[in-house]
């Protein structure tokens, strides 16, 4: 049975999933790679399409309608449906002789991907997969320059030249030895409290360095630091060792802080932040690595 000529392509419907998300036409554009242009005439084309209006837009961005919300939810089940059945008929295809290059932030290189592919594994147990480490920068170097079919990166925004897909949460958190002043303290550390204090970070092009960097520029950004070290292992030591404040993702200490090796210090500052699969923009992942991207939407 033909489909209705009422029923939108998937592209439209992944773009409006995004909106919905996100809040904003611009941004879902951003995330999915086009322009914003682009995509709120792709949005009205879909209403005209569908007969009703789907959102509701404001100075403050976007939002679907009440009939909109429902049409969301179908959109939702229609779009993770044609992810599966990609994934599955890409598994088929690419089961002999598969093989991807993977480029990872040192978080998600850490802390998610072991995870991911074991999964991959799973589904597709012919593929070989050679996965390198670098920070964010370096990863969009690699990604747009052709040596990996995949990056996953920690910045707040896709990278210039990339397309992405948020594939999980994050937070920074800003941790100190027991035996630091800040450990027994009980009100939030202030924006420019943090700013003024010279932390150990990571290098110049991390994604926690930079996320980190843009929550602090309305103080008048991060001073000097203390360190700066090249992974989160190093961090951890040298917080441990009390060499002073230092600022890594939340998934990097879970047992630092349930053991109270380190202790979390809180802030009042919104440290959160998304981590993104990417690639050159234009070209979605074909084969093993849309295997891959569509797996990690599900874990």
């Amino acid at each position: 049975m033909p489909l209705s000529p009422r029923v939108p392509e998937l592209g439209a419907l992944e773009l409006l999933l995004a909106v919905a998300r996100l809040g904003s036409v611009g941004r879902a554009a951003a995330e999915l790679g086009v322009s914003q242009p682009a995509a709120s005439a792709r949005i009205k084309g879909m209403e005209r399409q569908i007969g009703v209006p789907l959102l509701e837009r404001s100075p403050r961005g976007s939002r679907p309608t009440e009939t909109g919300r429902v049409v969301v939810e179908w959109a939702r089940n229609v779009v993770e449906a044609a992810q599966a059945l990609d994934a599955g008929i890409d598994a088929l295809r690419e089961r002999r002789d598969a093989r991807l290059t993977v480029v990872a932030s040192l978080t998600v290189a850490e802390y998610l991907m072991p995870g991911w592919l074991l999964a991959l594994h799973q589904v597709s147990p012919d593929t070989s997969v050679i996965l390198r480490t670098a920070n964010s920068a370096d990863v969009a170097s690699h990604v747009l320059a052709g040596d990996a079919d995949l990056g996953f990166v920690e910045g707040p925004t896709t990278p210039p030249g990339l397309a992405g897909a948020v594939v999980a949460a994050d937070r920074l958190v800003v941790v100190v030895a027991p035996s630091h002043p800040w450990a027994r303290r009980r009100t939030p550390l202030t924006g420019a409290e943090l700013a003024a204090t010279p932390l150990v970070l990571r290098e110049p092009g991390s994604g926690t360095r930079e996320v980190l960097e843009q929550a602090l520029a309305p103080y008048g950004g991060a001073t000097t630091p203390r360190l700066e070290l090249a992974s989160s292992t190093a961090l951890k030591a040298a917080a441990m060792t009390g060499a002073g404040p230092v600022c890594l993702s939340e998934l990097a200490v879970t047992e630092e802080l349930a053991t109270r090796r380190l202790v979390a210090v809180p802030v009042d500052v919104d440290l959160a932040r998304p981590l993104r699969a990417v690639w050159p923009a234009g070209h979605r992942p074909a084969g093993p690595a849309r295997v891959l991207l569509g797996l990690t939407r599900k874990q």
